[in-house]
């Protein structure tokens, strides 16, 4: 069982910054592909961005691609989202996602992931 705890969300005025984390348990935590997606109200959830198990590899949705930069610090079991130059339409329930198959390098897909966390709220105001 892998529990997954995000946090850093908040409000803040377009244009700002804001980092999220997302704590996890689970000893093999170095071996897990994990995922940020997120959901604004009425619409169905979206990618984000993934990180490998490695570190090494990064994807993103083209619609923060630029702006947003994930990473992850294996002696602390934590991913992290970094979030610069932020834009209203970002406003959402952002969750952080585990794909606790070893060695993969995360998906797009939500249904690849077998892990979530609740989930932190994200609001950018015009």
């Amino acid at each position: 069982q892998v529990q997954l705890v995000e946090s850093g969300g908040g409000l803040v005025q377009a244009g700002g910054s804001l980092r999220l984390s997302c704590a996890a348990s689970g000893r093999t935590f170095s071996t897990y592909a994990m995922g940020w997606f997120r959901q604004a109200p009425g619409k169905e959830r979206e990618f984000v961005a993934a990180i490998s198990w490695s570190r090494g590899s990064t994807s993103y949705a083209d619609s923060v691609k630029g702006r947003f930069t994930a990473s992850r610090e294996n002696a602390k079991n934590t991913v992290y989202l970094q979030m610069n130059s932020l834009k209203p339409e970002d406003t959402a329930v952002y969750y952080c996602a585990a794909d606790t198959r070893a060695y993969r390098s995360g998906s797009v897909y939500g249904n690849r992931y077998d892990y979530w966390g609740q989930g932190t709220q994200v609001t950018v105001s015009s």
